[in-house]
């Protein structure tokens, strides 16, 4: 912190006359020019601008409660978003809904089984299944975003998927997915995806990533959106709308024949022209009975995906882009959260996918934000 804090002790709320002191405190903190007055009034007040220098982007990182802590005090963080704990208890699913393997273990094991297996071709049975799944995931979506607004925690977003799942006799698919602990993935302003909900209040101006997944009858769904919350600056809005117009663009390619490894051709010239990065370490994925499978999808140009489209495959698109031109993330000690290395904000869109014969329906459509 190195603007100066000047003092404002030409007047005082208890009638005493001003005294100017240089603060010591800001003087081992960096802040230069600094000074306080003497009178207990205005040293309360100035204790805050320590806690700021201390800790910043800390005015950003609230709770409900006072008892909610930042888990990682030591940790480097690169922007303002803070994880506030602790977490809520795991919530419950009604034992009559089917659950994936992973439910109870943590571990996918049919996941691993098929590692490395060709893309399946789903049967016409097990699309009308999938697109059940994706529409109710679409329908959760929905619903998590109609509450985004200043104020509300994710945990309670994570609340409101949960419940909204389980009314549709669906299991949350990300619930114990490799230990995850939470129905939802809620991506705040830096953090690129897998943001645990928390305690931390939504602000005025942030930007925030809802991944909904769920599992009904034996099929996932997935489709993520990123939503402001109130107002936002010109940046993140330009974010939002260019994350959503290059995964269009490459919706618009698929077909059969068309080629797994072209849709980041489509993707990253969009996000160059507008100032954006595309993440390479996580891709688009299969998507059916498992939750993630092949094919690979990677998002940025000059890849080496292998494959070809062809008719009766289901999977995802979902670019993640950040602000400026480092596409490269940092973990999180939670092993989950990734957040961009510069602290710059981040925006992904995600659809699931199935390849017709004559070009692609798109299992979780829905209405976009407006920005």
């Amino acid at each position: 912190m190195s603007s100066a804090v000047l003092c404002q002790s030409e007047t005082c709320i208890n009638g005493n006359p001003p005294s100017r002191m240089e603060c010591p405190t800001c003087s081992k903190l960096g802040i230069r020019g600094s000074f306080f007055c003497s009178q207990e009034c205005y040293k309360r007040a100035h204790k805050l601008i320590h806690e700021l220098a201390k800790n910043p982007g800390s005015s950003v990182n609230v709770g409900k409660s006072p008892d909610s802590y930042n888990p990682f005090p030591n940790f480097s963080f690169t922007g303002t978003v803070r994880p506030l704990y602790p977490l809520s208890p795991r919530r419950t699913v009604p034992g009559h809904i089917p659950r994936p393997d992973y439910a109870t273990t943590g571990r996918p094991n049919s996941e691993m089984r098929e590692a490395g297996q060709p893309p399946r071709i789903l049967s016409s049975e097990e699309i009308e299944k999938m697109r059940t799944a994706c529409r109710l995931s679409r329908e959760v979506l929905d619903i998590a975003a109609s509450h985004v607004r200043a104020g509300i925690t994710t945990d309670e977003l994570d609340e409101i998927v949960h419940n909204a799942t389980i009314e549709r006799n669906a299991y949350p698919s990300t619930l114990n997915y490799r230990n995850y602990p939470k129905s939802v993935c809620t991506s705040i302003n830096e953090v690129i995806c897998h943001g645990i909900p928390d305690q931390r209040i939504l602000q005025e101006g942030d930007i925030v990533n809802i991944d909904v997944s769920l599992f009904y009858d034996g099929y996932h769904g997935d489709v993520n959106a990123t939503y402001p919350v109130g107002k936002i600056d010109e940046d993140s809005q330009k974010l939002i709308r260019t994350t959503r117009e290059s995964l269009d663009a490459s919706i618009k390619l698929c077909k059969p024949g068309a080629l797994f490894r072209d849709l980041g051709k489509a993707i990253e010239p969009i996000a160059r022209a507008n100032g954006c990065a595309v993440v390479r370490s996580y891709t688009g994925h299969g998507i059916h009975e498992l939750f993630h499978c092949s094919p690979n999808i990677p998002h940025y140009a000059k890849n080496k995906a292998v494959g070809t489209m062809k008719t009766g495959m289901i999977f995802t698109i979902e670019p993640m882009l950040n602000l400026g031109t480092n596409w490269s993330e940092i973990h999180w000690p939670d092993n989950w959260t990734a957040t961009t290395v510069d602290g710059k904000r981040s925006a992904q869109f995600e659809e699931t996918l199935l390849i017709t014969e004559t070009g692609v329906e798109i299992l979780t459509a829905g209405r976009s934000p407006s920005i």
